[in-house]
């Protein structure tokens, strides 16, 4: 693999991150995973189970921290200005993401607690803290994914991307095995201790782990280096008035819709319809993460190899990750009808697989683009994308969790209401495939023209 030759459009300050200094940034995604699943998932089940609270009420507080990351963009050009202005730093916007992330994970878990003794107090309280999760979330994550696409070669930038979500997942993974465990036996006072321990750990581990990292940034793209950036109504207008960004914007949001909607029915889907316990659903959930898993792993190394050949491989990449996860959920919808003896797991893994190809594919190709602006940065246009990224997963959420109940009541068979909703994911992971082939393209160029390579399209 040649060295990418200098362009006209483009500077290169250094040799970019090198992998260690991915790790550390996947360090960051680890603890935004970590907190946000303390917000997502045990105080979901506080709630419900322990509290017996209406199971909208904390769907309703995850609905609106994924609201209040509209706000990414904002985020992202404030970093953005910071760059500019020669300071390089992003990494106040990290650690200061997350630290307000900590913070509003903390109230929540305060908030939670109180809702037995004073629930309207607590709720307005809730609505505060996951106000201050989303928009911890979105300074934090947004700020660091800016980071990591413009200071990395091009040719990393899928094993980047896929080392990052996968260091996500396992944020997720551990802190959720770690936090069980120290909930044994449960109490309030035990919950409100191992929320902070958590809180105070995920802070430290982000201090740590961006310590001085942007001393070794490389800057990749033709805004890399030099100029102001541009008001934020002007960045926002450059970016909806460039064709590629503008088609890579829409592919993001209807991706990411088919991508949430078996979020909250795969479970109930299993055990309504092959009669799974609670473990054994549990179980299945775990087969389809580790597919995840395995096809952001396989698009890491694949997609990083391609892509020093042919800019746009990731393109490929893409589309065969969003047709894959379309022929996993049309099988799904056949098993709705069939039941047992259907390989259910085997099924789940497949669209997991298919899940993780794309997911890492798609978001190797926002690094591409993001640095492709003549006058924007990546923080705002990471932002746009983010932003667009995070409504589409609590509208596919909710869209998957209502369209099952409303059909089940209209249809009066679980069997043909499950099939209803995963054939219409299906067909938006097809709708998807072809915004991509468009989309992606754009993406690759630009990706091409930051490296500075000569290779055109075939």
């Amino acid at each position: 693999m040649h060295a990418p030759l200098a362009s006209p459009g483009t500077t290169t300050r250094e040799a970019g991150f090198g992998w260690l200094a991915i790790v550390r940034i996947g360090l960051v995604q680890a603890s935004i995973g970590a907190l946000v699943m303390l917000a997502t998932t045990v105080l979901n089940r506080v709630m419900v189970v322990e509290l017996a609270l209406a199971a909208a009420l904390p769907a309703g507080l995850v609905a609106w921290h994924y609201a209040v990351q509209l706000t990414r963009p904002l985020w992202g050009h404030a970093s953005d200005r910071s760059v500019a202005a020669g300071g390089g730093s992003r990494t106040v916007w990290i650690v200061g993401g997350l630290a307000v992330l900590a913070a509003g994970a903390m109230l929540a878990t305060q908030a939670t607690l109180m809702m037995e003794s004073s629930f309207a107090f607590a709720a307005a309280l809730a609505v505060l803290a996951y106000a201050l999760i989303g928009a911890g979330v979105g300074a934090g994550g947004t700020s660091a994914l800016a980071l990591l696409a413009s200071g990395v070669a091009p040719r990393r930038r899928a094993a980047a991307a896929a080392m990052t979500w996968i260091m996500m997942v396992a944020g997720i993974v551990v802190s959720a095995i770690t936090v069980g465990e120290l909930l044994k036996p449960f109490s309030p006072e035990r919950l409100l201790a191992v929320a902070g321990g958590l809180a105070l750990a995920t802070v430290t581990l982000t201090v740590l782990a961006t310590f001085r990292l942007e001393r070794q940034a490389g800057r990749f793209g033709d805004a890399a280096e030099g100029g102001a950036a541009p008001d934020f109504g002007a960045a926002l207008r450059e970016i909806w008035h460039e064709p590629a960004a503008r088609r890579f914007t829409v592919f993001i949001f209807v991706s990411m819709i088919a991508f949430s909607m078996q979020d909250l029915i795969l479970e109930p889907f299993a055990g309504l319809l092959f009669g799974l316990t609670p473990g054994e659903s549990t179980q299945l959930g775990g087969q389809h993460q580790g597919g995840i898993l395995l096809g952001m792993i396989v698009t890491g190394i694949g997609g990083s190899a391609f892509t020093g050949k042919r800019p746009d491989a990731l393109r490929a990449w893409v589309i065969g990750g969003c047709l894959l996860s379309a022929v996993g959920l049309g099988a799904l919808g056949l098993a709705a009808i069939s039941g047992p003896p259907w390989p259910l797991g085997v099924n789940v893994f497949v669209l997991g697989f298919g899940n993780g190809v794309f997911a890492v594919a798609a978001i190797g190709a926002m690094m591409g683009l993001a640095g492709a602006g003549e006058t924007t940065r990546e923080g705002v246009r990471m932002g746009v994308w983010g932003a667009s990224q995070a409504i589409a997963f609590g509208l596919g959420g909710l869209t998957g969790a209502v369209g099952v109940d409303f059909a089940r009541a209209a249809l009066g068979d679980d069997g043909t209401a499950f099939q209803l909703v995963f054939g219409i994911e299906a067909a938006a992971f097809v709708l998807a495939a072809l915004l991509a082939v468009r989309a992606t393209g754009g993406a690759a160029v630009r990706a091409s023209m930051a490296a500075g390579t000569r290779e055109q399209f075939a």
